[in-house]
């Protein structure tokens, strides 16, 4: 992989397509603080993007050292970028139509959100990143670390407006963020497919 715009490209709409969880527990975590902080907010914020940034380099360095010992392993890589974020895209839309639908809402406590709670709120929204590894598993070292960190930004600033929108709106876009999210990240796994073929 080379540096170029399209890298930059993907890497915003990897980081946008990932943080719309992010964002739909940012809006519930503004509902149930309303008083909330800018410094509070901020470090909501930085923890989904620390785990939206750790994620991918995660299965990065997973798939770095499968791939170090079976180099046919390149091969599949789009095949599996396609199928891991077109199922996490068909995943997050569905869970979101459920929703709309009278499925099973997330309660949130009142009293706001525990350090605990917002660590478990950041493992829970970052776990799909940890499938981007394969994703940008033709990266460098250095290119994954900047992809990470593009992530991160883009997370921060998403899971920052899911605040101040939910301290304002309550939930009415939650469902709405995730279904963008999900038709994002199936965009993007079909373009790294198609890509691998020009």
């Amino acid at each position: 992989m080379t540096w170029n715009l399209m890298f930059f490209i993907n890497s915003m709409l990897l980081g946008v397509g990932l943080a719309m969880d992010a964002f739909s527990v940012s809006l519930a975590n503004g509902l149930a603080e309303p008083n909330m902080r800018k410094k509070r907010m901020s470090l909501i914020a930085g923890v989904f993007a620390f785990f939206q940034a750790a994620m991918p380099l995660l299965g990065w360095i997973c798939v770095h050292t499968i791939v170090r010992w079976f180099g046919a392993f390149e091969k599949v890589i789009p095949w599996i970028a396609l199928i891991l974020l077109s199922w996490i895209g068909i995943n997050m839309i569905r869970g979101s139509l459920k929703k709309k639908n009278g499925g099973e809402a997330e309660e949130e406590k009142a009293c706001g959100v525990t350090g605990r709670m917002l660590i478990l709120q950041g493992i829970a929204t970052s776990i799909d990143a940890l499938s981007v590894g394969f994703t940008i598993a033709g990266y460098g070292w250095i290119m994954a670390l900047v992809c990470a960190i593009i992530i991160a930004a883009v997370t921060y600033v998403i899971s920052m407006s899911g605040l101040l929108l939910g301290r304002r709106f309550g939930m009415k876009l939650a469902g709405k963020a995730e279904i963008l999210g999900g038709c994002i990240l199936i965009f993007i796994g079909v373009e790294i497919f198609v890509s691998s073929f020009i």
